[in-house]
């Protein structure tokens, strides 16, 4: 293993990082295939990174612990809102069936699926598009991800969501956001907070701000 790897991988630990399947998945989809080439020295630092087009690739513990709390299981069927770079979207295809990911950047949607190529994922599906409206033809998704900011929970991808499923979403302004855990439960909704984080802004004319 990288020396500087095992080293985010011991700091994400110390941070509460504790999902077996996470960390394997972090030890096994290098975070510096998913970063522009003059970042690479920077890919193992525990801090977001710019991936152009105004977005970034997060922080490694703000993913890890998203997808940690998404309580991922081998047999999930996933969507993703905001490929990104594709990092996030690979890490959650290493664990789970199936993920389909949207990214509304055209060029960001190409750069991930040529660094995906890089990891031989197979379960991975990249769709160009507004992912506040979800994707609702291959729903109902066991667990839903959103890594970009709301101004609310989008309701459409609450109604895509399995019974038992889980919604990981941050929601608020640019300056002040808390990362929401939402649970269906029979059509109930259960949501709680986890925290202060930052994202960038969903692109939505909906739900962004």
């Amino acid at each position: 293993m990288d020396f500087k790897l095992k080293l985010l991988i011991g700091e994400l630990k110390t941070q509460g990082i504790k999902d077996k399947l996470v960390l394997k998945a972090l030890e096994e989809i290098p975070r510096k295939l998913f970063v522009p080439k003059d970042l690479r020295e920077e890919a193992y630092e525990n801090h977001p990174l710019h991936i152009g087009h105004n977005q970034t690739i997060s922080q490694p513990y703000t993913t890890a612990f998203m997808l940690q709390d998404l309580e991922l299981k081998r047999d999930d069927i996933v969507l993703e809102i905001g490929t990104g770079s594709g990092w996030s979207t690979a890490l959650t295809a290493y664990i789970c069936e199936k993920i389909y990911s949207i990214e509304t950047i055209p060029e960001l949607s190409k750069i991930a699926k040529e660094n995906i190529k890089k990891t031989k994922l197979k379960n991975i599906k990249i769709i160009t598009g507004d992912g506040s409206k979800g994707l609702k033809k291959y729903s109902p998704y066991d667990k839903i991800i959103v890594n970009a900011a709301c101004s609310q929970v989008p309701k459409t991808l609450i109604s895509q969501l399995k019974d038992n499923g889980i919604l990981i979403c941050p929601v608020g302004n640019l300056y002040e956001q808390n990362l929401l855990k939402i649970v269906k439960e029979k059509d109930k909704i259960k949501t709680y907070n986890l925290g202060g984080f930052i994202f960038v802004p969903l692109v939505s004319e909906e739900y962004g701000f």
